[in-house]
């Protein structure tokens, strides 16, 4: 196949994205004034829903605005050659192929980023502001910012160097060598990413001695689970969200909770949530997710191997002198329709965990503060309560808050 075909072959996968998106997008928008379902009907009130509806509006409008000024900017930089452009400013630096492709990618993902940036900002700094949710500063807000680079230049720009010199060393074979590194990296940097990562960015510390960690540690020893490691985390630095998460394995496994989840909920949902945390420990998922992630980044590159020595890929975006960055551009492109539907399956399979998780914190512990705990963040949040089934589908990584309260509810009438 000619890298004129590639090339429209591209273009072609880039406009059918953005408009099955938006098609998908609208038809969950069209449900945005729906009523809400009975079982759900306690959260807000008159006013509160209008709020919600308001702030679901916004955030599609802004959707809709930034990602076609995305997709143009793409569209453009394809056109007009942007990828040879920066390919000889990369080759005017250096001689070296690895540093080439650092100052190529580096150059790409700044502009990008820079351009973007305003979206970012008015998203935080007006839209999440309108609704009060938004606690970052603006030094916050670009503080992280530098930080994010800084974490993208040492790990991405790491991996991207190793990658590339397993390919000059070993050549087809290089996909071996890098899947055995990036296996490696995975598991590191899930049993450690709360140690090394997280800390850059917010603060955390143990959880305080008193009622609620009393509580916890009698669910965790009449379940039979070790749990010393909990954590409070300032998530009220940036947002008035709550959330929680547990990461690592062994040793390092630890249970973080965002400060605003502690002032949202009482001690009994607070446990509620946790139980349902520690159910996706127990029921395997995080071992489950890391073995999927190894798998099909294997498989990615395994693909990958087939097709970068191929120069119609440089050629396709318009880089002549044909590269394994510019090929890895092409084939991240071309390869796009597979990972969607990589993509669906696992949200597939992270929808069904979340159900296990929560029938775990309904076996272990109860029902009822996990659905009130459930209903106050997504009253805290102003969630959509009514989505198109379609954009559930493809988007929702958990299931509805109406799903996840039916099955919470079934078999477990005697606690209402």
């Amino acid at each position: 196949m000619d890298s004129t075909t590639l090339f429209y072959i591209i273009i072609f996968i880039l406009i059918v994205d953005f408009v099955i998106d938006k098609i998908i997008g609208n038809l969950n928008a069209k449900h945005f004034n729906d009523p809400i379902p009975v079982e759900l009907d306690d959260i807000f009130d008159e006013g509160e829903y209008k709020k919600s509806q308001a702030y679901k509006k916004a955030n599609y409008k802004f959707s809709g605005i930034s990602s076609l000024f995305s997709l143009m900017l793409t569209l453009l930089f394809f056109f007009l050659d942007g990828f040879e452009y920066v390919d000889e400013i990369a080759r005017e630096i250096s001689n070296n192929e690895i540093v080439i492709a650092l100052i190529f990618f580096g150059i790409i993902t700044f502009a990008s980023d820079l351009l973007t940036m305003p979206f970012s900002y008015y998203h935080t700094f007006v839209i999440e502001e309108k609704f009060g949710f938004n606690k970052t500063t603006k030094t916050t807000f670009f503080l992280d910012k530098i930080k994010n680079w800084g974490v993208m230049i040492v790990l991405g720009g790491g991996i991207l160097s190793l990658i590339i010199w397993f390919y000059q060393q070993t050549g087809k074979d290089f996909w071996l060598y890098a899947w055995a590194f990036i296996a490696v990296f995975t598991i590191f940097i899930n049993m450690f990413y709360s140690k090394l990562i997280v800390p850059l960015f917010n603060k955390q510390t143990p959880l305080e001695e008193g009622t609620l960690k009393s509580s916890i540690e009698n669910y965790a020893d009449k379940a039979g689970f070790n749990l010393d490691k909990i954590f409070v985390i300032d998530g009220s630095k940036r947002s008035t969200k709550a959330n929680a998460y547990f990461s690592g394995f062994g040793k390092q496994k630890r249970i973080t909770l965002f400060d605003t989840l502690i002032n949202d909920l009482d001690g009994e949902e607070i446990v509620a949530v946790l139980t349902h945390e520690v159910g996706h420990y127990k029921k395997n998922h995080i071992i489950f997710n890391i073995i999927s992630s190894v798998l099909l980044t294997g498989f990615t590159l395994f693909i990958l191997a087939l097709f970068i020595n191929v120069p119609e890929l440089s050629l396709a975006i318009g880089v002549n002198q044909p590269s394994f960055h510019a090929g890895l551009i092409a084939f991240g492109i071309l390869y796009s329709p597979i990972s969607e539907i990589t993509g669906l399956v696992m949200n597939h399979f992270s929808r069904k965990f979340e159900y296990q998780a929560d029938d775990f914190a309904k076996e272990t512990y109860a029902g009822k503060p996990l659905i009130t705990a459930l209903k106050k963040l997504s009253k805290n949040s102003l969630s959509n309560l009514t989505p198109h089934p379609a954009y559930v589908f493809v988007h929702y990584s958990h299931p509805t808050l109406l799903q996840r309260v039916l099955n919470l509810k079934s078999n477990q009438i005697k606690e209402f």
